[in-house]
């Protein structure tokens, strides 16, 4: 059982940065894949970032690519969404979201993973 919390989240500007963080409970952190998804109002929840138990390996959104960057520390048990150059269309709950590694094939689809976070509200105005 793996829980998640995501923290970070906040009201910027357009062109402003925030980071979001997301620790993990449980001694077998590294064993999981993480995800970063985010659901705005009215909207499906979409795929934004993922990355392997090692960090060796990430993935993006089209729409993010560029400017946001996943990074985890294992020995902290967080994973973290760097954001930069923010755009009002980044608005949404942004949640955390973890895998085994052994399950993972299919990274940038939110019914791959199977542990959530409660989410954390980014709100970029313009």
């Amino acid at each position: 059982q793996v829980q998640l919390v995501e923290s970070g989240g906040g009201l910027v500007q357009a062109g402003d940065s925030l980071r979001l963080s997301c620790a993990a409970s449980g001694r077998t952190f590294s064993s999981y894949c993480m995800g970063w998804f985010r659901q705005a109002p009215g909207k499906e929840r979409e795929f934004v970032a993922a990355i392997r138990w090692n960090g060796g390996t990430t993935y993006y959104a089209d729409s993010v690519k560029g400017r946001f960057t996943m990074f985890r520390d294992n020995a902290k048990n967080t994973v973290y969404l760097q954001m930069n150059s923010l755009k009002p269309e980044d608005t949404a709950v942004y949640y955390c979201a973890a895998v085994l590694s052994s399950k993972m094939v299919h990274p940038r689809r939110p019914d791959e993973y199977d542990y959530w976070g409660q989410g954390t509200q980014v709100t970029v105005s313009s």
